[in-house]
C-alpha cells in the first residue's frame, strides 16, 4: 500500500490540466466520494499495526498534495482565463472625464432648503398639474381674479378646473389638509404662468414658498425668519426692509427687498439706483386659508412666505438674462460650482 501511494503521490505532482473540465475531473478522482483517497482510507484498517503510523503519514500527505495541486492550477487557469477575455492593457491611465457642474438654480435651490432645515424646516413637494381648489379657490381667490383668466393660467383644455400650478402655495394647502400644526414646512417646485419670455420673465420658472403654523405666530416671527434667510444666503452685512403689499391669501401682507450685495446699497443699475432689490412675499396666513383647511383660526395662527429661485439666482450670481437658465450653454454651465 506504500508503495501505491508513493506512485500516486508522484502522479498528482505531475498532472497538468489544460482546462476547468479536467481539473475537476481529477477532483472527483481523488476527493469524490467514491475516489482514490476514500478507497485508501477504508483499507487503511487492513493495514499491519506496524505500518500503520508510515502509511498514515503517506496517506496525509497524498490528500495534501491533491488539494495543492487543486488549489495551484485553479489559480493558472483563472489567470489565464482573465488575461485571454479581458484584452485590456491594465496598466493604461484611465481616461479623465470631466464632472459636469450642477445647473445655477439647482445650486441656489440646494441652498435655500439647506438653511431652512437648519432652522427645522421639512421640505415637501406635490404634482404640477393642480385642480381649482387648491390653485385658487382655497387660497381666497375671488371668481374674479385675473390669474383664473386663459392669457395668465395654462388651463386644460378638455377641463377647465384643471391647470398648470401657478405657485407652489397649492401644496400650503395640500400640507394643511394632510397635517395637523405645528407645520414647517418649505414648499420648493416649478411653476406655469402665460407671460411672454423675455430677460426678465418667462413661461416656466421655480419657487420656494414657507409655512409656520403654531400657536402664538406672529409678525414679528416672520421678520426673524426672513432675516435669519436673508443674512444666509446674501451674507451677514445684508439688511431687508418690509413694505405693504396684498395677497389674497395673507392678511397682512408684505413685500421683502433686500440691500443691494453689489453695490452694497449705495445704488446701482440693477438695483435701479435705490439701494434695494425686491425678492419676495410675505405675510401672515389669512384666517380664511386656515379655515379652509380645517385649522381653527381661533387657536392657531401663521406666516407663508414665496421667492423666486431664478430672482435669487440672478443677484447671488449677477446674472441679468432669465433665458440663460433654459439654453443649456456649457459656456454659461461651466462656471458654476458644485457647492451644494
Amino acid at each position: 500500500m506504500k508503495e501505491k501511494i508513493e506512485q500516486l503521490i508522484h502522479e498528482v505532482e505531475a498532472f497538468a490540466a489544460s482546462g476547468a473540465g479536467e481539473l475537476e475531473q481529477f477532483r472527483i478522482k481523488f476527493l469524490g466520494k467514491k475516489g482514490v483517497l476514500q478507497e485508501l482510507f477504508a483499507d487503511f484498517k487492513n493495514v499491519a499495526s506496524d505500518q500503520k503510523k508510515e502509511t498514515g503519514k503517506l496517506l496525509n500527505d497524498l490528500k495534501v498534495a491533491v488539494q495543492g495541486r487543486i488549489d495551484s492550477l485553479k489559480e493558472q487557469l483563472g489567470s489565464a482565463e482573465e488575461t485571454v477575455s479581458s484584452g485590456l492593457d491594465l496598466t493604461r491611465p484611465v481616461n479623465y472625464m470631466e464632472p459636469g457642474p450642477r445647473h445655477p438654480l439647482s445650486i441656489v435651490r440646494n441652498e435655500i432648503i439647506a438653511i431652512f432645515s437648519r432652522i427645522g424646516y421639512s421640505v415637501m413637494e406635490d404634482r404640477e398639474i393642480e385642480d381649482d381648489w387648491h390653485n385658487f379657490t382655497a387660497l381666497n381667490f375671488p371668481e374674479e381674479h385675473p390669474a383664473r383668466d386663459m392669457q395668465d393660467t395654462f388651463f386644460i383644455e378638455k377641463d377647465p378646473d384643471i391647470a398648470l400650478r401657478t405657485h407652489t402655495s397649492s401644496v400650503q394647502i395640500r400640507a394643511m389638509e394632510k397635517s395637523k400644526p405645528p407645520i414647517r414646512t418649505i414648499f420648493p417646485g416649478r411653476v406655469f404662468r402665460n407671460e411672454a419670455i423675455s430677460a426678465r420673465a418667462h413661461c416656466i420658472f421655480h419657487q420656494v414658498e414657507g409655512l409656520a403654523i403654531d400657536k402664538d405666530i406672529s409678525f414679528r416671527d416672520l421678520k426673524q425668519t426672513l432675516l435669519y434667510f436673508a443674512k444666509e444666503m446674501f451674507g451677514e452685512k445684508t439688511q431687508i426692509r418690509l413694505r405693504p403689499s396684498y395677497f389674497p391669501f395673507t392678511e397682512p401682507s408684505g413685500e421683502m427687498d433686500v440691500s443691494c450685495n453689489i453695490c452694497g446699497g449705495k445704488g446701482c443699475n440693477i438695483c435701479k439706483y435705490t439701494g434695494w432689490v425686491e425678492i419676495l412675499g410675505c405675510g401672515m396666513v389669512d384666517p380664511a386659508v386656515l379655515e379652509n383647511c380645517n385649522i381653527d383660526s381661533n387657536v392657531y395662527t401663521g406666516f407663508a412666505f414665496g421667492m423666486g429661485i431664478e430672482r435669487i439666482t440672478m443677484l447671488k450670481y449677477q446674472i441679468k438674462d432669465l433665458r440663460l437658465f433654459f439654453e443649456n450653454d456649457l459656456r454659461f454651465l461651466k462656471q458654476f460650482t458644485n457647492t451644494y
